[in-house]
């Protein structure tokens, strides 16, 4: 399949823009005009300090790849999801619109130390990462007094991040759900994916994947190599178990934008592109053409600067 796309820095900032937090106010504006940010902005402000050592009785996050960058990259494609869901038709009451934000935010806080565990870092924890993220969800919600049922709605939602899940046995509320919870498990997986600086932070991947035990991976460069198929693993996923919301997306660029193409997926598709060049090219070398500087230069000389053709 071609891809065109824009400038690269152009297309760049239109996949992740530079101020994350109030694109995400303008989209959730666009699903619900009267919607009451006051509970994810609090939540939002308690993840930053979460992911950076100033919540009581946490430390700093520890892990290069799974860091705040990532859960803010979540919540973005989790609104641009929704948005582009209820532009084909599909209503989001206010507290599901509020649970599934507060649940992207939330996703990845098993990833964080308590100020007492001194020992690795927070990778230790990848295969546990998900159980411990509804472990400190479930705390956070009883201490400000959520309803029961608010917990079992975002609980829901976080196992739909787990690769090895299956879906059709997690149990959801309702339907409303279900497409919060399987829009989360897309919005995980091309956020990390579409991530500006993905490749450079595929070493960082890799060391949490050894610290945490996750098989599979001889060294740093067999994970790159991995990870064209891993993406064809993914589009399979996405669309299989996880109800093909990824084709919401493109309806949100067209509104949002002006733009009638999928970007997020356009930059994970250029990120495999290149992956596949610098496997094939440059193996003995590969770190140094993992940076993003260095992806930008390099595809500018092969296809040219102003509206591109990649095969």
């Amino acid at each position: 399949m071609d891809l065109f796309f824009l400038n690269l820095d152009h297309h760049a900032k239109l996949v992740r823009p530079r101020h994350l937090f109030p694109e995400v106010k303008r989209i959730v504006l666009l699903i619900a005009p009267r919607f009451d940010f006051s509970r994810i902005k609090a939540v939002y402000q308690d993840i930053v300090r979460l992911f950076n050592g100033t919540y009581p009785g946490y430390r700093k996050c520890s892990t290069g790849y799974h860091d705040l960058s990532h859960t803010e990259d979540c919540l973005l494609q989790m609104v641009r999801l929704m948005h582009g869901a209820r532009i084909n038709g599909i209503p989001f009451s206010e507290r599901a619109i509020t649970l599934g934000i507060v649940a992207a935010l939330m996703h990845d806080s098993g990833y964080i130390q308590t100020k007492k565990d001194k020992r690795g870092t927070g990778a230790k924890y990848s295969l546990l990462h998900i159980e411990r993220s509804i472990d400190f969800m479930k705390g956070y919600f009883a201490r400000r007094n959520y309803p029961e049922d608010d917990f079992h709605f975002c609980e829901a939602c976080l196992q739909c991040t787990g690769l090895n899940v299956r879906i059709d046995k997690i149990h959801f509320q309702s339907l409303e759900n279900e497409i919060m919870g399987k829009i989360l498990g897309t919005a995980d997986l091309l956020g990390q994916m579409a991530n500006l600086n993905y490749l450079e932070k595929l070493p960082a991947l890799y060391q949490e994947f050894k610290e945490g035990q996750v098989p599979g991976y001889r060294d740093e460069f067999e994970l790159l190599q991995k990870t064209p198929d891993f993406w064809e693993f993914t589009k399979t996923r996405l669309a299989k178990d996880l109800g093909d919301m990824r084709r919401f997306l493109r309806d949100h660029f067209r509104v949002r934008w002006g733009i009638d193409r999928d970007l997020v997926s356009e930059a994970v598709e250029i990120h495999i592109f290149y992956l596949k060049y610098i496997i094939e090219n440059h193996p003995d070398d590969y770190r140094r053409y993992l940076r993003r500087a260095m992806m930008f230069r390099i595809l500018r000389k092969e296809k040219g600067d102003s509206p591109a053709t990649v095969q």
